[in-house]
């Protein structure tokens, strides 16, 4: 049913911190819930959080089991900053709707931290600065009137120009801008702590357990599974990341594209000044981050999606290619890759993902394209599914939906 993939390949660093298990149980029986959630990554445990705490009966099912598909490639740079420069998405979709878009792009990240908090998720969640480079896609011009459609869109930006970026912080750049409230995280974490917490509300998780076919009917949507057992369901939700159901889901401006990354050994000195989020206004661009003990984070050299034999072939020479660029940017530290790994993401022509009922299919919600800002897209998507299911009216729903 689904475009079955091998989401990454190779060994994430999160592998280097234990995450907490999570139980799942074999589906041996017809069964009934108000939402079937497929895919137990972190936008089905976002999506589950929200849908329990709300009270309806939530059940969830992998192919895989919990964890084990995108969520570990992530890089958790869990920016509002979308992909897409507010300028340059403004001529896309007008200057409303980008500035709307930013905006709740924002907001979802203030979200994210006080829901971790509320809950009491240990994740190493942190607030963190970011800087965003001059580069071949924005220089330091565009990158100034950058930050002034952010300012003029209500959304706090500071330009340093190329002396002050240098005195700062060191880094060799033509400029940069700088904002406030990302946020780092452990994703493995994250994801272990929202599903415990589902479990803890009583929902069901089966696991490995792979969705066949789904069947959408007036008053319920029955989904058929490998082993024989359907889900009989008021809503069903695909959060399948990029292994979405082909024959469902209408034709977008959605591609996939593969990425790859590295993990250093941890640095007991000093990683850059404020050690926050660093990334590039280029295409492809280096995006980068320190962990919690040090080890820094860094991908990038993004090409389309052929398949992934050649993604995987490509792991120890983009590796190299990416310590290299690391070291040129921050000459002080030691670059040699300690992890090492490839993933594959969805990516649209605007940066924004869809979100929302299929068209056709009311009771079927599907989350998809979420490019580089994943975990961030996820917690938009959590409150706008939970807000359709529960029978209300998220107002920026319009930004993400599939008839947009």
């Amino acid at each position: 049913m689904t475009r079955k993939l091998d989401l990454r390949t190779g060994r994430p660093v999160w592998y280097a911190y234990r995450a907490p298990s999570v139980p799942t149980g074999r589906l041996t029986r017809d069964i009934k819930a108000d939402v079937a959630i497929i895919g137990m990554g972190i936008s089905g445990a976002m999506i589950a959080e929200a849908l329990t705490e709300t009270g309806h009966s939530v059940v969830c099912i992998d192919r895989r089991g919990p964890l084990l598909g995108s969520t570990s490639a992530t890089t958790a740079l869990v920016q509002f900053e979308i992909d897409q420069p507010l300028s340059v998405l403004s001529r896309q979709i007008g200057g409303q709707d980008a500035g709307r878009a930013w905006r709740r792009s924002r907001l979802a990240v203030m979200n994210l931290k006080a829901r971790i908090d509320e809950l009491g998720i240990r994740c190493n969640a942190e607030t963190k600065q970011s800087l965003y480079l001059a580069g071949d896609a924005l220089g330091a011009g565009a990158l100034r009137a950058e930050a002034e459609a952010r300012r003029l869109a209500g959304i706090h930006a500071t330009y340093l120009p190329k002396a002050e970026l240098s005195e700062k912080f060191g880094i060799q750049r033509d400029g940069a801008i700088l904002s406030h409230d990302n946020l780092a995280l452990d994703p493995r974490k994250l994801t272990a702590g929202l599903l415990r917490k589902v479990l803890e509300r009583k929902a069901r998780f089966y696991a490995p357990s792979e969705a066949t076919a789904i069947k959408s009917h007036r008053d319920e949507v029955v989904v058929a599974t490998a082993d024989g057992p359907t889900i009989a369901a008021s809503h069903v939700v695909l959060a399948t990341g990029y292994e979405l159901v082909a024959d469902l889901v209408p034709a977008t401006d959605h591609k996939i594209i593969s990425t790859w990354a590295i993990a250093t050994r941890p640095h007991k000195q000093a990683l850059w000044p404020g050690a926050g989020f660093i990334w590039e206004a280029s295409d492809p661009y280096l995006y980068l981050r320190a962990t919690a003990d040090g080890r820094v984070i860094c991908g990038g050299e993004d090409e389309d999606f052929t398949d992934e034999p050649r993604r995987d072939a490509l792991i120890a020479e983009k590796s190299d290619r990416i310590s290299q660029k690391l070291l040129r940017l921050l000459p002080q530290l030691d670059t040699t890759p300690e992890f090492a790994w490839a993933g594959s993401f969805g990516t649209t022509a605007t940066g924004l993902p869809f979100i929302g009922k299929l068209p056709r299919h009311p009771r079927i919600h599907a989350v998809m394209g979420y490019g580089g800002n994943g975990i961030t897209y996820s917690r938009i998507a959590a409150e706008i599914v939970s807000a359709a299911i529960s029978g209300h009216e998220d107002r920026d729903a319009e930004l993400f939906s599939f008839d947009r």
